[in-house]
């Protein structure tokens, strides 16, 4: 009778043991063949947060959304071992009183580490005073600073259309704004890609999937310098 006892005690075990390998296994088949996990499961690595602050040419107007700069540059970011986030906050027409206006809501909604701010372009189409730019780039600016964010700046330029004294104060409004924030400056955010037909949409205004993969190229290293 004991060694019965004994028997059943060792058959329950493995009956149980077994059933927990079937539990086991049909729990790792549930995942679909091909499916992944976020880089952070897989990594358990912590990601910071970018946000892309800007207009039409940081939304991507005109193209799909991975097609974005912001899209794009998380993507190089992560491929190069950087784990960072990108947030597109763009929103197209939107001049730098918009940004303005909405900036603290930005900070307080996405908690960014670093902001890239790219504003300016529709004031400048809409011939606004460059000194109503000027000092609206510093409230943003100082709105981010006073919440220990690191702000990259990206200057902006108008087409020579516009009368040569516009444009060349437009243009000066970005470095003098840098140099007294003391933040980081993109000399020019569509550098090689504005006005040339292979990198915009039929606009002429807007890159196309093209044009920002170049965008990227060019302000990827400011980015990193930034991040290291």
């Amino acid at each position: 009778m004991k060694c019965y006892k004994n028997f059943n005690k060792l058959l329950l075990a493995s009956i149980l043991l077994i059933s927990l390998v079937l539990i086991a296994c049909s729990n790792e088949a549930s995942t679909p063949v091909g499916s992944s996990d976020s880089p952070t499961e897989k990594t358990g690595a912590s990601f910071g947060t970018i946000v892309a602050v800007g207009d039409s040419l940081t939304a991507g107007y005109g193209v799909e959304e991975n097609q974005a700069y912001p899209a794009l540059l998380q993507e190089r970011l992560l491929q190069d071992g950087y784990f960072f986030r990108v947030v597109n906050a763009g929103i197209s027409g939107e001049t730098s009183s918009g940004t303005r206006s909405r900036i603290a809501w930005v900070i307080s909604a996405l908690k960014p580490e670093i902001i890239i701010l790219e504003t300016g372009a529709n004031d400048g189409l809409r011939g606004i005073d460059t000194s109503v730019l000027e000092k609206n780039l510093t409230e943003i600016i100082t709105t981010i600073q006073a919440n220990e964010i690191t702000a990259i700046l990206t200057g902006m330029q108008m087409p020579p259309n516009f009368g040569r004294n516009y444009t060349k104060q437009f243009a000066e409004v970005y470095p003098r704004v840098a140099t007294k924030k003391g933040i980081l400056l993109i000399p020019f955010f569509l550098k090689g890609v504005a006005g040339d037909r292979r990198y915009n949409l039929a606009d002429g205004i807007h890159p196309n999937p093209d044009g920002y993969r170049r965008v990227v190229e060019q302000i990827y290293p400011y980015v990193l310098e930034t991040i290291k």
